[in-house]
């Protein structure tokens, strides 16, 4: 079995990537929101990357299917979850109407349903920020909710 290396992305999931036995480089993407890509790496630059194939939670599932995964995998990681309940690194992108408005003026657990718990700025953190604390482009929100409800507050945040 090939040596995988593993990466944390902060705010964006874990890197997964290997060499093949044919020596092609392949890495592996897991993004919180549990959507993946695959990453297929330049032969004579191992840090170009020149495939890059986005998968749906669905496309994963059904890839794994036909690479032999079991289901029984999937069944076990559902059951160690809160029903009901998921966490998620939304990224603040430049051009969010989130910018300089504060998290009162989004109303964004209200509008969502989501809460977010936590904001990464830089290397800092700052937990549970207050109503009147305000986005800035690249801060990074650790929020929880609903699936549902964390879809909307990624469309609000980065749209």
């Amino acid at each position: 079995m090939a040596r995988v290396e593993e990466t944390q992305l902060p705010g964006v999931g874990v890197r997964h990537e290997f060499a093949t036995e044919a020596g092609e480089r392949v890495g592996v993407v897991v993004h919180r929101d549990g959507r993946r890509e695959i990453l297929v790496y330049d032969r004579a630059d191992p840090d170009v990357c020149t495939t890059l194939l986005g998968l749906s939670t669905d496309d994963t599932r059904t890839l794994a299917e036909l690479l032999g995964a079991s289901q029984v995998t999937e069944t076990v990681t559902a059951v160690q979850q809160l029903e009901g309940l998921s966490i998620e690194w939304i990224h603040v992108t430049d051009d969010s109407p989130a910018i300089d408005r504060t998290i009162r003026e989004g109303e964004y657990r209200t509008r969502t349903g989501a809460s977010v718990v936590a904001v990464i700025r830089g290397d800092t953190s700052v937990p549970a920020p207050d109503p009147e604390f305000s986005f800035l482009a690249g801060d990074v929100a650790v929020s929880v909710g609903t699936v549902e409800g964390l879809a909307t507050l990624r469309a609000l945040l980065a749209p």
